[in-house]
């Protein structure tokens, strides 16, 4: 006999989860509620386990492995698996982008109406180079773009930017209060797109989180997060709450490409409601960015065999 214990959020959730891994013999051998309101079912079965018909019965226990595996809590995970058993298919990468979809927010920065957008965040989350990145793509498309720093005191922060904006042949104006990026920010082109770099606070600090309050005022911008992955999961949603009280509701992900874990990012956009907007997975300033979708957030999550088509893997296998 094999027993499981499954987590969801109500009990209609956790039964779902029973018959998709255990079949609809499965014996319920306790039931519990949490004291996060969610509810824990035990459950038991004599044979070994399987899927409900029509689903592939691989697919829930690799989305299982791989989301365990990025370091999520348990409660989150089952979530996630919830949100993936409406769909009925033998591809991994398509029933996992279909629960984000569902489950998560995307809110790339491309494609929406022109309003200045501020980056904020802890210092070194990067995000003066995701400012060169953002501008860049400006450039590329053809919008008017202009960059301002409010990043006046860190040794080495407007050189950095400075060369960005050489290379782009952008003017760089520079922000050393409140009250100018104010005035900087009053003076608009139609179309364009105004990028605002701030400097990096301690989150915990009151002094910092005033100064960057005020030039969030000041310049009327929507405050973006730059978020680095990697960190540890309570670590960082204690810190972007914070900046999510401050009025960001989405985010940029930086170091994607350094960092094998997205338990804590993850953890920051179920706890906090925060947006995906775009993902940092290159130190390439041209193709750096990406804006955030489902199947963008899913490849990452996904090892690596388990993102190919299956007809692929078998047409290979057959090779």
């Amino acid at each position: 006999m094999r027993l499981r214990t499954f987590t969801a959020p109500t009990m209609s959730e956790a039964m779902a989860l029973v018959r998709a891994r255990l079949g609809s013999d499965a014996v319920i051998v306790s039931t519990e509620e949490g004291e996060d309101g969610a509810t824990r079912l035990t459950a038991a079965v004599e044979q070994p386990e399987r899927l409900a018909p029509g689903i592939e019965p691989d697919v829930i226990d690799v989305l299982n492995e791989a989301l365990s595996g990025h370091g999520l809590a348990p409660l989150i995970v089952e979530k996630i698996l919830c949100a993936a058993l409406p769909f009925e298919t033998d591809e991994p990468l398509l029933a996992l982008a279909s629960a984000f979809a569902t489950f998560f927010s995307f809110k790339p920065l491309e494609g929406e109406a022109r309003r200045p957008l501020l980056l904020a965040g802890p210092p070194g989350a990067g995000k003066t180079v995701s400012i060169a990145k953002l501008a860049t793509r400006a450039v590329v498309a053809g919008t008017p773009v202009r960059i301002v720093t409010a990043d006046t005191v860190r040794a080495g922060g407007i050189e950095q930017l400075e060369a960005f904006a050489r290379v782009l042949q952008l003017p760089l104006h520079r922000a050393e209060s409140a009250q100018r990026l104010g005035a900087l920010s009053a003076v608009e082109q139609p179309g364009e797109l105004l990028l605002v770099d701030s400097p990096g606070i301690n989150p915990y600090s009151a002094g910092d989180r005033r100064e960057l309050s005020q030039l969030i005022a000041a310049s009327r911008a929507e405050p973006v997060l730059v978020l680095p992955a990697g960190g540890d999961a309570v670590d960082t949603v204690e810190m972007a709450r914070i900046f999510r009280d401050l009025g960001a509701s989405r985010m940029i992900v930086t170091r994607l490409d350094m960092v094998q874990r997205l338990g804590s990012v993850i953890g920051c956009a179920e706890t906090l409601r925060l947006g995906f907007a775009e993902a940092g997975t290159s130190p390439d300033i041209a193709k750096g960015l990406t804006a955030f979708n489902p199947v963008v957030l899913a490849r990452l999550v996904l090892p690596k065999p388990q993102q190919q088509p299956r007809q692929a893997k078998a047409m290979r296998g057959s090779l």
